[in-house]
């Protein structure tokens, strides 16, 4: 499975990429996941390989495509204010696509993967000194991103009510203003907590999205007990706080794994 693993996740990519190809008669979406699923199938070839800049590699890949071709120069608005606005409109756009492939229905089989190959915002973020969380997840904190995904609700609603006749030029700015905003937030989370990943925990509204799917998630990392030591390595290295010994399909497990490997790195006996 483990050796199968890059041309499954590509041969998932060209499958949504063809239909949406045939069913909508536009290449964009035949290159566009392409693009993206060979990017992911070849990164996690090469992290199978041993090589350690492989996920970074993928995540500068994707998401500076995200960002700079679909999001800057395309001007589609990418953020999940982008992905009510498109929706609302009737619009069966990149936006909504995205969400639906990547954000709602693909985690089924790759968890919460897009956090850690592809988010353009994390993609700065790990660059941060912080890799390894200094402390443990604070919990209460996790409203935070519920109440951002209310507030982007609401915000798009208020949009295509009031402003009817400049609603793209508006939510264009919303892209610009909202991903300042969140680098913004990213950093000072990080800072404040010691902790690269605090924004992907605390903040992402992105994340009500994510983490249902990911519960049920095929692709998962899992530590093998006969091998394991117990010697705790892959938790400090979690920077999710995975409890990754723990077998069960714990809420903190199945939706929080963002298949960084950390974990598999830092275990001395190779048990994960």
């Amino acid at each position: 499975m483990k050796k199968a693993t890059p041309l499954i996740i590509w041969l998932a990519f060209m499958a949504v990429a063809a239909t949406l190809w045939l069913t909508l008669d536009n290449v964009f979406y035949l290159f566009n996941f392409l693009y993206i699923g060979t990017a992911v199938s070849v990164g996690v070839f090469l992290f199978g390989r041993g090589n350690k800049y492989a996920r970074v590699a993928v995540q500068l890949a994707v998401g500076l495509y995200m960002l700079v071709y679909l999001g800057i120069i395309r001007r589609e608005n990418m953020q999940i204010e982008g992905f009510w606005f498109y929706l609302f409109s009737g619009l069966f756009q990149s936006a909504v696509i995205h969400y639906l492939v990547a954000k709602i229905a693909g985690p089924l089989i790759f968890g919460r993967g897009w956090c850690g190959y592809a988010c353009w915002t994390a993609m700065a973020l790990d660059f941060l000194p912080w890799k390894t969380p200094k402390n443990p997840r604070i919990k209460r904190l996790g409203a935070t991103r519920y109440a951002l995904f209310i507030l982007s609700l609401a915000f798009t609603i208020i949009v295509i009510a009031v402003y009817r006749e400049r609603t793209e030029q508006v939510m264009w700015g919303a892209f610009i203003a909202g991903n300042a905003l969140y680098y913004i937030a990213g950093i000072a989370f990080a800072f404040t907590l010691k902790d690269n990943r605090a924004f992907c925990k605390y903040v992402c509204p992105i994340a009500v999205f994510l983490r249902p799917a990911s519960y049920f998630s095929l692709i998962r990392v899992q530590a093998d007990e006969s091998k394991c030591i117990d010697c705790g390595a892959c938790e400090r290295a979690c920077p999710m706080n995975v409890k990754v010994r723990d077998p069960k399909r714990s809420r903190a497990n199945g939706t929080e794994c963002i298949l960084c490997f950390a974990c598999a790195k830092s275990c001395p006996k190779k048990a994960i």
